[in-house]
Order: C-alpha cells, then sequence, then structure tokens
C-alpha cells in the first residue's frame, strides 16, 4: 500500500489521509478533486503529497473514495475499471446501498470494500481534517464476504491502525438503522434552526440569549447541504419512516402539553435518559 490516492479530500477523506500518512510515513498520498483550489488546500496543509487525476489511479495500491453519495454512486464504476487487479478501492459513504447496488456485477466486485466509518464534525473541506477522528469510532463494513480475502486483510489492518471498532452489517439494515441514529438527528438540526431564523428575525437576540443547549443541538445545522442533501434522497424511504416516527413524539408531548399532564412529561423523560447510559458505552 505505497500509492493511496484520495478521491475527496475534505473532512473524512482528509482525517483518514493525516492518521494513515502518520502511521505509515512511507506512503505516498495523491489527491483527486474536481477543484483545484480544494487540491492545492491539502497541499498547502500536507494532506497530500501530489496532485493526481482520475486516470492516475492505475497505479493505485489503494483508492478511497469519501465524496457525497450521488457522485459516488455515478464515479464507482469508472473507479473499479481504472485500478489494475491487485488495487483496493473504499468508499466512506453514509448510505449503503445504492453504492452496493451499482458495482454488484462489476467484473472487480471483488476490489471494492464498503466502508461507512461513522465520526465526523459538522465542518467540511480540507482544513476541516482532523488527526485522530476515528480513534474509538465504529466502523460499519457491508458485503465483506464479496471482497477478496487478502484486500479485506489490508483493509481490516488499516482500519485497526487508526483505532476503529469494526461491524458488519448488510446494506439493507445500514441504511435502516443511520436514519434513525444520524439521518434524523440532522434534519432535526436542520429545522430546529430554521424554526429559529424564521421567528426570531433579531440576530442579536439568538445571538445573545442562545445557551449552549441550543448550540450543540443546532450543531449538525452547520452541516454541508452538498454532501447531506444525496444522503436523504438515497435513504429517502428509510428517512421518511424514522420522521413519522419523530413526529408522531413530537405531537404526543405537544398533547400532553395541552393537557397540563406534566406527570406523564415528567415519566417520557425520566424514562428517555436511559440514553446516556447507552452511549456510555455498551460492553
Amino acid at each position: 500500500m505505497k500509492n493511496i490516492y484520495f478521491i475527496g479530500i475534505g473532512l473524512i477523506g482528509g482525517s483518514l489521509a493525516k492518521d494513515i500518512k502518520q502511521q505509515n510515513p512511507n506512503v505516498v498520498i495523491h489527491g483527486i478533486s474536481r477543484k483545484d483550489s480544494t487540491l492545492e488546500e491539502a497541499l498547502d496543509l500536507g494532506l497530500i503529497d501530489k496532485k493526481a487525476t482520475l486516470d492516475d489511479i492505475v497505479k493505485a495500491d489503494l483508492v478511497i473514495v469519501s465524496i457525497p453519495v450521488d457522485a459516488t454512486v455515478k464515479l464507482l464504476p469508472a473507479i473499479l475499471d481504472k485500478i489494475s487487479d491487485n488495487a483496493l478501492v473504499i468508499d466512506a459513504g453514509s448510505t449503503k446501498q445504492a453504492i452496493c447496488k451499482v458495482v454488484e456485477n462489476h467484473p472487480k466486485r471483488r476490489n471494492f470494500l464498503a466502508a461507512h466509518p461513522i465520526a465526523g464534525t459538522e465542518h467540511s473541506g480540507p482544513s476541516a481534517a482532523i488527526s485522530g477522528l476515528f480513534e474509538g469510532k465504529t466502523n460499519i463494513i457491508c458485503e465483506v464476504e464479496k471482497t477478496a480475502f487478502k484486500l479485506q486483510e489490508k483493509a481490516l489492518e488499516i482500519f485497526k491502525s487508526l483505532g476503529m471498532r469494526i461491524r458488519y452489517m448488510n446494506p439493507e439494515a445500514h441504511d435502516k438503522h443511520i436514519a434513525y441514529v444520524s439521518h434524523l438527528s440532522h434534519i432535526s438540526s436542520f429545522m430546529l434552526g430554521k424554526t429559529v431564523i424564521e421567528k426570531e428575525k433579531n440576530e442579536r437576540d439568538i445571538f445573545d440569549m442562545a445557551g449552549s443547549g441550543f448550540a450543540s443541538t443546532v450543531r449538525l445545522a452547520k452541516s454541508s447541504p452538498e454532501m447531506w442533501t444525496p444522503i436523504f434522497k438515497q435513504n429517502k424511504d428509510n428517512v421518511i419512516e424514522t420522521l413519522n416516527e419523530y413526529i408522531n413524539n413530537l405531537t404526543h408531548f405537544k398533547e400532553l402539553m395541552k393537557k397540563d399532564d406534566f406527570e406523564a412529561i415528567y415519566n417520557e423523560m425520566k424514562d428517555t435518559n436511559h440514553i446516556k447510559d447507552i452511549l456510555n458505552g455498551i460492553n
């Protein structure tokens, strides 16, 4: 794995590049992006060693794809067309069904590993890259049995060297579960931000009165629409299902408020406090 090519060098790609380079100083990190300004920034930040184009990946030992999921679906077959027979391609997309489907019959399907490292921040672009972003984070791998065993081993070496925990899941289960624990939280954050902006017309009031609770809840509303719109589109059915359940819970809460049933509200919140035990870790 001497020549590593990153297609997309933002938060996820850039953070992976930083950590892989730190673990393996002798590798050469190549960056590919549709914007030359992105590559220039990545060079200045030391995230990549060289700029490259898609045609160059014939020389790749490893290709990591971390671009919006709609772009991944369009580009992934062409990437597999160009790589050598021994190269490994890993994607980092937040949806998996459409990505796995588009290459299911590709002659080099064995060279592809579908992955989703569940890590990130609300920031984007090369400057958002963080060392150690993946330490202790879960990496979901889908359809591992369709990847050549030797390439699986190489991928797992990289993931484990970065401190990731591995879980295996089929693409359908991944997309259903991730709609609840990731996609819904982003929608909630965006809509909370929208509600406050629409109703609190004075931006100074928002700035002065917003406490840490509001700031932490609305943090994800700063995320990139270019990245998240394709995610919602690809996972539309699961996202709608989660929204229906979320809206039902909000409506139920509102009805309890109307009835002045604050004992029930207390009990609902008390029961939901269990989420802190879950997030503190499961052995």
